[in-house]
């Protein structure tokens, strides 16, 4: 999947979509459920929201239109968000003594339409502060936009495509440990 050119990371040619109040709401869950799985640390738990196929990708670049012609700060499939699952948990781990702790804001939720492979796409935005007992550490703000893709699974979905875009996502940053 990592290099699969054919992987639509685009928002371009959405079709409408109508989306009812008990929809919206949902939604809404699903996004403040993957933000409190990610806090918690809940990780397992976490993976199984995304789909088999799913990609998580962080641009490094404001408007970066693809992860394949410019380097991102992750750009990462199953294997590699197990990977980095498996590091961040791993009682060797000297940069995770102790652990890095977070709490995320999510909002702004809306539904954007639907991609030509049937995925809901949903913007959202959101603000994390990330804090590690480290000598001299400060607390650590993240924020930005959101982007799922979420592909149909049940009464529920899947996780497509994630994308975050930072709104400092050109700047210099300490390691990017935690998924965000």
């Amino acid at each position: 999947m990592l290099l699969d050119l054919d992987f639509d990371v685009s928002t371009d040619n959405l079709r409408a979509v109508e989306i009812s109040l008990d929809i919206h709401h949902r939604l809404q869950q699903f996004l403040f459920l993957e933000a409190r799985l990610l806090d918690e640390r809940s990780l397992t738990d976490w993976l199984e929201l995304w789909a088999e196929d799913g990609m998580y990708w962080i641009p490094q670049e404001h408007d970066q239109k693809s992860p394949y012609d410019h380097i991102s700060l992750a750009w990462e499939d199953k294997m590699l968000r197990e990977v980095r699952m498996r590091r961040l948990g791993n009682p060797r781990n000297w940069s995770q003594q102790p652990v890095t702790r977070t709490t995320r804001m999510v909002g702004n939720v809306s539904a954007a339409g639907m991609d030509g492979g049937g995925n809901l796409v949903v913007h959202s935005v959101f603000q994390m502060t990330e804090w590690r007992n480290a000598h001299n550490a400060q607390p650590r703000q993240l924020a930005g936009r959101i982007t799922h893709k979420l592909a149909p699974h049940g009464d529920s979905w899947r996780i497509h495509f994630k994308r975050v875009d930072l709104v400092n996502c050109d700047a210099v940053h300490e390691n990017l440990q935690v998924f965000i």
